[in-house]
């Protein structure tokens, strides 16, 4: 192979002609309303676990106001992915983005970023699946959690076809499940149960309403995060749809609006039955409240037990998914070892699938799910960020780039979206110190990778840099 220089900062390596053809994945797998659905089983388990842990850290009110704040973040943060999308539809979601508005450096720090979500996520996600099952079964710890991976691992070595089929009858049986929980707790509700976390009067601001003072509604971001976090992965599935420029922006934003009813239902039911003191640690929080009402035997808390047990289920089998196509579109590119992005007859690229799976079962057997959230918060906020600066950029370089769907407001909606991102970024550091160094530890690793050997070899022929590559031929014809 040879090296050409490029920018002075990285050089690309030469490859066979057949690098391309060992590296793709299946077309046309994909509608609009398999992507709505992908968009809501990568987030849907924040919703049977997970964001409840930001009770604790700001009662009621501090978690509330959080929700609503990353509501806003993540809803802006959608229109500007939606267009994004429909305009660069490639594997590499994010990265992809920030590759073509930054360059190598960004698109990876982006891609990085997003893969350390992804890894974390579903570990996370583990434990909490381990609740679930002890609940039902008494079963619990690493045999449960392996038991997932292999499982679902295995399923996503069969091809993306049957995998999002499969995770949309998955996220059907979960949405059924919080249906049933809705309607099974709304005649038991009671506005006091909101508010019966003690109040710490040594806090700044601390009341009934915020029982941990203003500083708990910044350490509650982290698990409002939870309501939405992943769906920013379901641009990841574009080499795989129809139709991306009409999909895309389709697809994704009708899953937000999905998961923005679900979240107002969970955060306002669960506590204001069984109290917001006795689910702010709870394992299963929403099998919990329905046991404060009907009973611990009851027939419907055993159902969404059961059938709640889905929801956790399509998160975990969809970011999967999301960190598959992330690796892989890393790979293909050269940031990440060429090996994961090989795939297989099937389309699909098992080592991108099988390697993140093995170091995310190892996270799992921690049993530290709060920590992971934040762990994976951290990751995630800087991809947004990353994110949000890649549309402001773009819009401004290439103010002439088709757009099938253009932002809302424009770079004003991404802006308040990139303010929103730094704050919750800064919130991981609040909620657990130890958390946000260890990500940052695993996040410098991964840099000091490209710095030292990666951005050497990097390929030219991925669709990735072609875009770049175009870009910039355009952009020096313009000049002339």
């Amino acid at each position: 192979m040879s090296a050409k220089k490029h920018a002075a900062t990285v050089e690309y390596d030469e490859v066979s002609a057949d690098y391309l053809d060992k590296r793709q994945l299946r077309k046309g797998a994909a509608g609009w309303v398999l992507l709505a659905s992908l968009g809501v089983s990568y987030v849907i388990s924040g919703d049977f676990a997970g964001w409840n842990f930001g009770l604790e850290q700001g009662g009621w009110g501090g978690m509330m106001i959080a929700t609503l704040l990353m509501a806003i973040m993540y809803s802006f943060m959608i229109f500007g992915l939606a267009e994004l999308s429909s305009s660069l539809p490639t594997a590499g979601g994010g990265y992809s983005f920030a590759r073509r508005a930054m360059g190598p450096w960004g698109g990876f720090l982006t891609g990085t970023a997003i893969l350390l979500e992804y890894s974390i996520a579903p570990a996370a996600i583990a434990v909490f699946i381990g609740s679930y099952v002890n609940e039902i079964f008494g079963l619990d710890g690493p045999a449960v959690y392996a038991a997932f991976y292999i499982v679902f691992v295995g399923i996503h070595l069969r091809g993306a076809g049957e995998a999002l089929k499969i995770m949309l009858v998955i996220t059907g049986i979960a949405v059924v499940a919080l249906i049933v929980f809705a309607i099974g707790l709304i005649p038991h509700f009671d506005f006091r149960n909101l508010f019966d976390i003690a109040v710490n009067d040594q806090a700044a601001g601390a009341s009934t309403f915020l029982p941990e003072g203003y500083v708990g509604i910044w350490s509650a971001i982290p698990f409002g995060i939870w309501f939405f976090l992943a769906i920013e992965g379901v641009p990841l599935a574009a080499e795989e749809t129809e139709n991306p420029a009409r999909d895309m922006p389709r697809g994704i934003i009708t899953a937000m609006l999905i998961l923005l009813v679900f979240a107002a239902v969970v955060l306002v039911l669960a506590p204001g039955v069984a109290g917001a003191e006795a689910m702010k640690d709870h394992g299963a929080p929403l099998v919990g409240a329905l046991q404060v009402a009907y009973g611990e035997n009851s027939f419907i808390a055993d159902f969404v037990n059961i059938v709640g047990l889905f929801g956790l289920i399509a998160s975990f089998f969809s970011i999967i998914f999301a960190y598959s196509r992330q690796v892989f579109a890393l790979s293909r590119a050269g940031y990440l070892p060429r090996f994961l992005s090989v795939t297989n007859a099937r389309k699909v690229p098992p080592m991108a699938l099988i390697i993140p799976g093995i170091l995310g079962f190892v996270l799992s057997t921690t049993g530290q799910g709060d920590l992971m959230i934040t762990m994976a918060v951290f990751g995630a906020t800087i991809s947004y960020a990353l994110m949000m600066l890649s549309h402001i950029i773009l819009r401004i370089k290439e103010p002439d780039l088709e757009r099938p769907f253009r932002t809302p407001g424009g770079t004003i909606t991404t802006g308040i979206a990139l303010l929103l991102s730094l704050i919750a970024f800064a919130s991981t550091f609040v909620v657990s110190l130890e958390a946000a160094l260890w990500a940052g530890v695993f996040y410098v690793i991964l840099v000091a990778y490209f710095v030292i050997y990666s951005r050497h070899h990097l390929v030219a022929k991925s669709p990735d840099e072609e875009f770049a590559a175009i870009s910039r031929a355009e952009s020096e014809l313009d000049t002339d």
